[in-house]
Parts: structure tokens; C-alpha cells; sequence
């Protein structure tokens, strides 16, 4: 009889998360989503300090937390302390992946170097988050996503030309190698099925960052070109660019030739599609100011909900630029269950988004809320260590729990 996977593809892994604040934690977090029991270890009394993190706190809890901490189990463990470190390493014995982002060499001080822990469990994964990897000149640097960002090449090319370099928004650099992590672990994971034996996963921001830059060294390299800020424009890619509109900006991306001249029968301009400045990719390319100037003209006489339908009919991609409100009323959203609603027991309804990618025979789930710290320390603590009332009572009173 085959098995039934009821809570997504990854149920039946036990992932042991030591991360705080963004990489380790939505490593742990993707992992969560696909039904891996995730088991996030925080420091008594404190715990990870993305519990207060985030602009808005709804009755002391981050709305950041109730994201990223979904489908976990919180225990506390001192990791500072022999005994703590200890009942860390029983953990493992009974785990299929580790999740940590601290400074490189900060495990092996405390005696848990992956060599050491592939004595306690051969089929450990541990997947290791850091600023710049764990070997290098720059390996016992600390590293935080923004230079992570700056050193693999994406802060010099976000902004306008004429500014210094600006964030693109989010933490991306974090969240780029958490993806990236996770898809090592999942890598290691299958290599397991074959070879018996885990291994470690090694995931630098920066490089995270890098290996999303397309041809950037490429094009250096060879022809000693270097990508520079160009704002919302796509250099070289005509017409990719937000317009402006009576209400707003949306984005207009109309850069082949057959769409191109699709886009300019809308504008009522068809001879632009014949010009010998914007007939072809190059030619757009080479004059995508002098484009841009004059489909913001056009654009700029519309609302932006009546040229987004125009757009629309005549199979241009056009889009608008969306906020939450938008993302919220949006009925493509609610049609594909992008955002979905789940009950917190402290800050109650709560709308965040869904599980992705969508998987058709074995979907993840939001399945719990994010815990509060410590929450399962009797649960897990009980089932996989045997320890009981008075063991665990002793534990916390001595701070290792």
C-alpha cells in the first residue's frame, strides 16, 4: 500500500532549526511548509530576536514571527553550555537535517563541528547559512544579508543612476540563500537516498546573491562591461519600464518586436513599429529613452485601470504595481489561494501568504501558527529524549531550559 503524505512532500524529515532572525529561520521555514517537522531551538528567556522584529507588534508578537516561525515547534536550550550542548547533539542523533547561521567556527567551539556530528549520525544534512561561506579569507567575517548583497554584485546595480545604491526592499540577500540552502538540503537529501550518508551544505550569502546576476562577470569578463543603476528601466530591453498614468505608475513590458508592434497600434501610433529607431530589439534598445519618453506621453493621458485593460485585449504584458491592499482584493490572488487565512492564538485572524510552489499529488500546508518560546519543550523533550516532569524541571532551574 503506498504511502499517504498528508502534510506535503518533506513529512517524515526532522529538521532541527538553530538559526535566528532571517536565513536559518526561512530555510527552516520553506522546509516547514513541505511537511518537514521543524524543530526551532532558541535560548531561554530570549529567543530568537525576530519575535520582535517587524514595523508593527499586534500585542507584543512580530507579524514578521507569525511568518516565518509557521509550522514549527519551539523549544528552549542553552547551546552555551556543556549540558546544553549535550542534549543538543541526542537531538541530532534523531534528526535528518540541521539548520544554523551562526559565524563560522562557532558550532566546532562548541565541539559540533560537522565531523564530530557525523560520528552521532551518519546521515545528518547540515546546512550551514553564513555572510561568506565556511572557508575563505573572509570566513570568520560576520556577514549580515546587506553585505551579502553588496559583495555579489546587487547593490551596485539597484537604484536610480544619478543616486548611491539603494535596498531593493526586502532582506533578499537572506532569503536568497535560504532558498538556496534549502535546495542543498533537498540535493543532499536524494544523495542520501543513494549513498547512506549525509553531508554538509555550504551556503554563503554573497554567493546566493551571485549566482542570481545573470551574465554580469560574464559580460566583464570578455568585454569588460560593467552593469550600472538604471532604475526601473531594463537597459537595452525596450519598452520595460513603469509609465506614469492619472492615478499611478504601471508597468508596460512590450520589448519584442511582434508585441512591440502590437503596443504601438494601442497607441494609435502604428508607424513606430516601422521606424528605423524602434523596428527591431537593437534599435529599441539603442533609443529606449527617447521610447519611454513617448509612451509615458501616451500612457500619462489614461487611468490606470483603462489602460490596463486595453493592454490586456490586445496581449500586451502590462501589470499593475501592487501593495498588500492590492494583493488583498485582487481576484487572481484569492482564485489561486496565494493568500490564505489561519487563526494565531495571540493576534487572532491573521492573512499572510501561501505555501509555494503549488505541488498537485503532495501540496504543503500552513498547518500551525508560530509558537510561543518554549512551547514544546515537554512535547519534544518527552518524545524524543524520554525525559520526564522532574528531569525537565531540574533542567530549568539549572537555565539549560
Amino acid at each position: 500500500m503506498e504511502k499517504q503524505l498528508k502534510n506535503g512532500p518533506l513529512e517524515g524529515i526532522r529538521v532541527i532549526e538553530l538559526g535566528v532572525l532571517l536565513a536559518g529561520p526561512f530555510a527552516g521555514q520553506l522546509m516547514g511548509d513541505m511537511g518537514a517537522e521543524v524543530i526551532k531551538v532558541e535560548l531561554p528567556g530570549q529567543g530568537d530576536p525576530i519575535r520582535k522584529w517587524g514595523r508593527e507588534l499586534i500585542k507584543g508578537q512580530s507579524l514578521w514571527w507569525t511568518v516565518v516561525a509557521r509550522n514549527k515547534r519551539s523549544i528552549t536550550l542553552n547551546l552555551r553550555v556543556p549540558e546544553g550542548q549535550e542534549i543538543l547533539k541526542k537531538l541530532i542523533a534523531e534528526a535528518d537535517i540541521l539548520v544554523e547561521n551562526f559565524r563560522p567556527g562557532t558550532m566546532e567551539k562548541w565541539g559540533m563541528g560537522y565531523g564530530e556530528l557525523k560520528k552521532i549520525n551518519k546521515k545528518l544534512i547540515m546546512v550551514r547559512v553564513s555572510g561568506f561561506g565556511q572557508t575563505g579569507p573572509y570566513s570568520h567575517r560576520a556577514g549580515y544579508g546587506a553585505i551579502g548583497e553588496a559583495m555579489g554584485g546587487l547593490r551596485h546595480v539597484v537604484g536610480e543612476p544619478d543616486r548611491p545604491p539603494s535596498r531593493v526592499g526586502i532582506s533578499i540577500g537572506d532569503s536568497l540563500a535560504a532558498s538556496h540552502a534549502t535546495l542543498g538540503a533537498l540535493a543532499a537529501l536524494r544523495a542520501r537516498d543513494i549513498t547512506g550518508e549525509g553531508q554538509m551544505v555550504d551556503c554563503a550569502i554573497y554567493e546566493a546573491v551571485l549566482t542570481m546576476m545573470e551574465s554580469l562577470v560574464a559580460e566583464y569578463h570578455k568585454t569588460g562591461f560593467v552593469r550600472q543603476r538604471s532604475g526601473s528601466r531594463l537597459p537595452k530591453i525596450a519598452p520595460s519600464n513603469a509609465y506614469p498614468t492619472k492615478n499611478g505608475e504601471i508597468l508596460i513590458a512590450a520589448n519584442q518586436d511582434t508585441v512591440f508592434k502590437r503596443l504601438a497600434a494601442v497607441m494609435d501610433r502604428p508607424e513606430l513599429a516601422e521606424d528605423p529607431k524602434f523596428r527591431d530589439h537593437v534599435s529599441r534598445g539603442e533609443n529606449e529613452l527617447e521610447l519611454d519618453e513617448l509612451i509615458g506621453q501616451w500612457s500619462s493621458g489614461f487611468d490606470a485601470g483603462e489602460l490596463l485593460e486595453k493592454l490586456h485585449e490586445a496581449g500586451i504584458p502590462a501589470g499593475k504595481i501592487y501593495t498588500a491592499e492590492d494583493m488583498l482584493e485582487d481576484p487572481h490572488f484569492a482564485a489561486r489561494n496565494a493568500i490564505v487565512e489561519h487563526d494565531h492564538p495571540v493576534v487572532g485572524d491573521l492573512k499572510m501568504q501561501n505555501v509555494v510552489p503549488k505541488l498537485s499529488g503532495t501540496p504543503g500546508s500552513i498547518r500551525t501558527p508560530a509558537p510561543e518560546l518554549g512551547q514544546h519543550n515537554t512535547e519534544v523533550y518527552g518524545k524524543l529524549l524520554n525525559l520526564d516532569e522532574q528531569q525537565l524541571a531540574e533542567l530549568k532551574e539549572k537555565g539549560i531550559i
